[in-house]
């Protein structure tokens, strides 16, 4: 994916964010569970297998000072269980760049802080249903993931 294929907001990070969550949407609204093909289609790009498991992009950011992101939150029943990620499941982003991302954790992980991206486990990820908002324009850098299966 590059900047600005389906969206122009000025932003490539925003703009690959919201190619992200529309292949994703398109994958839940269908029922279809063929993340690869969404965003293929995206591409324009029909060649990919049809059928497989994927439904998740995960995605890594970076701030303006080239510093990996990581996401702080708890899950609704358990404010005192705080726990960290560096990966993230693009939720939405409006049209100001204002994007959801849920944190992505392995459950075989036993630290909920770890110190950066390459200490976390990343072996089994899944959603946790804990979700952040972001100003996308805060950020200069986004790595995008192989697909996975994480709902």
């Amino acid at each position: 994916m590059s900047c600005g294929k389906e969206f122009n907001t000025g932003n490539c990070v925003c703009d690959i964010l919201k190619e992200i969550a529309d292949a994703q949407s398109d994958i839940i609204e269908n029922g279809c569970v063929n993340c690869e093909q969404s965003i293929a289609d995206l591409l324009g790009d029909n060649t990919l297998p049809a059928a497989n498991e994927l439904d998740t992009v995960p995605v890594l950011l970076y701030t303006k000072e080239g510093k990996p992101f990581k996401g702080f939150g708890a899950c609704y029943d358990a404010i005192s269980d705080i726990e960290g990620s560096f990966y993230f499941r693009v939720k939405d982003v409006d049209d100001d760049c204002c994007a959801t991302l849920e944190l992505l954790r392995d459950p075989n992980d036993p630290d909920d802080n770890p110190e950066t991206p390459v200490s976390q486990f990343t072996g089994n990820l899944e959603t946790t249903g804990i979700c952040i908002t972001v100003d996308a324009h805060c950020f200069c850098h986004i790595t995008c993931l192989p697909a996975i299966d994480a709902l």
